[in-house]
């Protein structure tokens, strides 16, 4: 996927207003009702439908508090456009093997930063905080890697005494299962009966 700011010939910086009005303005231009009966309308389908996948990608960063996620702070515009993507339209497993494909020597502090976020949306609020601190350690300046850091810095202690929490898979993990059954186990023999666990 194209940067959208670019598609939309804004600044990562612009205000929201600034970016409906470059929508509504290039949506008018590229309406396929313009086009109707014109050899260029499969083109301007095209155009419309990229220009409504970045002002969705756009509002959709902004609205879950990645603001800045096509460009780092103070270096122009994203290494990883394509796993930001993924990552903003929650599909982990395509960014998580993205990230996995990047050769260790390219994986710069974005990359930290966007492994963290792979991890803290699956829960692994240990390990995201780990990642997102090497990126704050690469850039100390970036205010998005900092804001990560301190929000995975947040989940680990507020989930660091309950074990048995869920994980964002609904708990159904091999280790959910088993502390499942040892819990289990433990009721059962405070009861008075026997429990024989599966594993």
């Amino acid at each position: 996927m194209k940067n959208p700011y670019e598609v939309l010939g804004v600044s990562p910086d612009a205000t929201e207003d600034q970016i409906k009005e470059a929508y509504r303005a290039l949506a008018r231009k590229y309406h396929p009702d313009n086009y109707a009966d014109n050899p260029l309308s499969d083109l301007a389908n095209e155009k419309m439908q990229e220009i409504n996948d970045a002002y969705d990608a756009i509002m959709n960063e902004r609205r879950s508090g990645t603001q800045g996620g096509y460009a780092n702070a103070g270096s122009g515009a994203s290494s990883f456009p394509e796993i930001r993507a993924l990552i903003n339209q929650n599909r982990m497993e395509q960014a998580r093997e993205l990230l996995d494909g990047v050769p260790i020597k390219d994986r710069n502090a974005e990359w930290y930063f966007l492994n963290g976020t792979v991890l803290y949306r699956h829960g692994w609020f240990e390990d995201a905080y780990t990642s997102f601190t090497r990126a704050v350690n690469m850039e100390p300046g970036n205010a998005e890697y900092r804001r990560a850091q301190g929000n995975a810095a947040r989940s680990r202690e507020t989930n660091a005494y309950n074990p048995y929490r869920a994980t964002s898979g609904g708990g159904c993990d091999a280790c959910s299962m088993c502390q499942g059954l040892l819990c289990a186990d433990c009721c059962c023999e405070c009861m008075g009966g026997d429990f024989i666990p599966c594993c």
